[in-house]
């Protein structure tokens, strides 16, 4: 495979956002599946939060392949650069947080707002994504948008990471430097008080750029690699299989750890942040090696024309899955039980409802959140996305501004 066949798209690797998102979604709701498998099963599923770390990773991945040996820290460049990123992650995000708070003043539902302060300042800091620096603040509007703060801070650092790594030299101590600034933080502002402002150790490691920048360093290395040895293959090794053992032994590993409160789950104990934070995202980046590499039907599953489809929808699913949308889809299932059973009782039937057991409305709305997530995709999204990098914003369109663009990833999940 040649560094020029990859140039411009890599299917498997859009399969692979669909993968990490459904993750996602089995780790907010396998407490349905209560008391029918062993609690470590439960346990299991409930650490499949592991989909966020693969779209750190990615996005540390596809980025630097697309921008490391091109970019210029010029004005033109930068203005460019952070256009096509608010194309891309945006205009969804902005509408969806809009839809949020227009809820919580229609419905009153505090899971929006966490019952945390006023609604309008709360808007304002979900929108320019300020909520994810905030332990008070960071699951508010649509809770699991906190992962794109982190993806945001890596937006505008990778850049100045990349400038570093080849003029300087400097790659591997970066990371160490930035996680060292954000227990610096943490030592200054856990005394202060200001709404968790980088409030304590676990939330910084877990939630923002500060703890999490090795993932998207492991990411932006296996570019590195791939640029320098052009897909290169010395052994036979199967880095697909390997790779994806490897992140369910990580996940195995913090099933195991102990759940301590606030919290909800193993990654959150000291255990579980080294190995998510540290040994999860080398399982990943050889898994992601194994896709650039090898012929595999894993591969093929993934790169076939309608899981590619579920991988570009991937991101808005991620917005949705859980929140407000997710909220309005359970009500009304409990409305149509309600339905069913009453129509039962009036003509004395006695028969099961198809919406009496919570897994099976679990795949039901899992359907739906998917078949909305399309519909959002090729209705708003993609439109919104190409009219931004038509348009003047920040910078006037022209062919000379053009920058190669990744594959389109999403966060984290």
């Amino acid at each position: 495979m040649s560094q020029k066949a990859l140039s411009n798209y890599i299917p498997a690797l859009t399969g692979v956002r669909a993968m990490a998102a459904y993750l996602v979604f089995i780790s907010h709701f396998c407490y349905t599946f209560d008391g029918d498998f062993p609690h470590i099963v439960q346990r299991f599923l409930g650490e499949f939060h592991i989909g966020v770390s693969i779209f750190f990773v990615l996005s540390g991945f596809l980025i630097t392949y697309r921008y490391y040996n091109s970019f210029h820290l010029t004005k033109n460049w930068f203005k460019q650069y952070l256009k096509n990123r608010v194309a891309r992650i945006y205009p969804m995000y902005f509408l969806l947080t809009i839809g949020a708070f227009i809820y919580y003043f229609i419905t009153k539902d505090e899971a929006i707002t966490k019952s945390t302060g006023n609604p309008i300042a709360l808007l304002i800091l979900n929108i320019t994504f300020l909520r994810g620096f905030f332990y008070q603040f960071w699951d508010t509007g649509i809770a699991q948008g906190w992962s794109l703060t982190v993806e945001e801070c890596f937006y505008f650092s990778a850049p100045i990471i990349f400038l570093i790594a080849k003029k300087y030299n400097k790659f591997y101590i970066q990371p160490l430097i930035i996680t060292l600034l954000g227990i610096l933080m943490v030592l200054i502002f856990s005394h202060v008080n200001w709404h968790g402002f980088f409030g304590n150790f676990t939330f910084v490691m877990l939630f923002t750029f500060f703890g999490r920048c090795f993932e998207f360093f492991v990411g932006i290395q296996l570019a590195r690699y791939v640029i320098k040895n052009d897909f290169t293959r010395t052994n036979k090794v199967n880095f697909t299989y390997l790779g994806f053992v490897l992140i369910f032994v990580c996940v195995f590993i913090m099933a195991l750890q102990p759940v301590h409160k606030p919290w909800a789950a193993g990654l959150e104990s000291p255990i579980g942040i080294i190995t998510n934070n540290y040994f999860l995202c080398i399982a990943v980046a050889l898994f992601f090696y194994g896709l650039l590499t090898e012929t595999t039907l894993f591969k093929k599953f993934l790169a076939t024309p309608f899981i590619e489809l579920l991988g570009k929808s991937s991101y808005i699913f991620y917005l949705i899955h859980l929140g407000w949308i997710y909220t309005l889809l359970y009500s009304g299932i409990n409305r149509l039980n309600d339905s069913v059973f009453s129509f039962y009782d009036k003509n004395n039937i006695n028969w099961h409802s198809p919406f009496e057991y919570d897994w099976l409305n679990i795949i039901y709305i899992f359907i739906v959140l998917n078949a909305l997530s399309i519909l959002l995709f090729k209705c708003i999204e993609e439109p919104l996305n190409h009219y931004i990098r038509k348009s003047d914003f920040l910078i006037k369109n022209s062919k000379g501004n053009s920058q190669n663009e990744p594959a389109k990833i999403g966060a984290e999940t």
